[in-house]
């Protein structure tokens, strides 16, 4: 069985919406469209280009996929060559006739998680609500977090009101970049557990 691997570009206050541009999702008047660029570095982008490289699916929820519709087909170089290559799933109860090549649309998160049968590596971009919607039904493997060292004060935020409790544990060792970003995978690994702190012995 494959996996699905979410990858969110996110703040340290935990927003995510918009990164890649100013008109990318101006929603509630969002006003800092295209901040990740100038916290990102050749490092960071080899292993985010890296990623994309390894997908043999894309899973998008029906606001990232819009985005990704409009800008992807007419691109090349290895990131839009995969990205065009490889076939997509949306997740959406409206969208009829997608116009990108290659795409399928499919209805639920549960169907999503069907497509670990299908392939080796399912990776998502963004698609916030779809990402909570994969962790309530229990077929997100991994959330892959590259956390940037910028704070907006506004903007979508992945874990909000309604988020499910969960315990995770990284999967890979992180990593930071010269610019101050970091790279940490995670996967589930439980439900919460609480306990009181005792002070260790001197």
């Amino acid at each position: 069985m494959g996996i699905i691997v979410a990858n969110l570009f996110m703040t340290l206050d935990g927003v995510y919406q918009a990164p890649g541009g100013r008109e990318e999702d101006p929603a509630g008047a969002f006003a800092f469209g295209g901040w990740q660029a100038p916290v990102s570095d050749d490092e960071s982008g080899a292993d985010i280009a890296a990623a994309i490289d390894r997908m043999d699916a894309l899973l998008l929820g029906r606001r990232t996929y819009d985005i990704f519709a409009s800008y992807w087909p007419h691109q090349s170089g290895d990131i839009g060559g995969t990205l065009n290559r490889v076939p997509k799933y949306v997740v959406s109860g409206s969208l009829a006739n997608p116009g990108w090549e290659g795409t399928t649309v499919i209805p639920d998160a549960t169907a999503a998680g069907r497509l670990r049968d299908d392939f080796d590596e399912v990776q998502m971009f963004g698609s916030g609500v779809l990402i909570r919607s994969l962790m309530a039904a229990g077929v997100l493997d991994r959330l892959h977090v590259w956390l940037y060292p910028v704070t907006l004060g506004q903007g979508k935020r992945l874990f909000d009101a309604g988020t499910v409790p969960a315990t995770f544990r990284l999967a890979e060792p992180a990593r930071s970049y010269p610019k101050g970003a970091v790279s940490l995978v995670y996967e589930y690994a439980g439900a919460v557990e609480t306990q009181e702190m005792v002070p260790t012995a001197p």
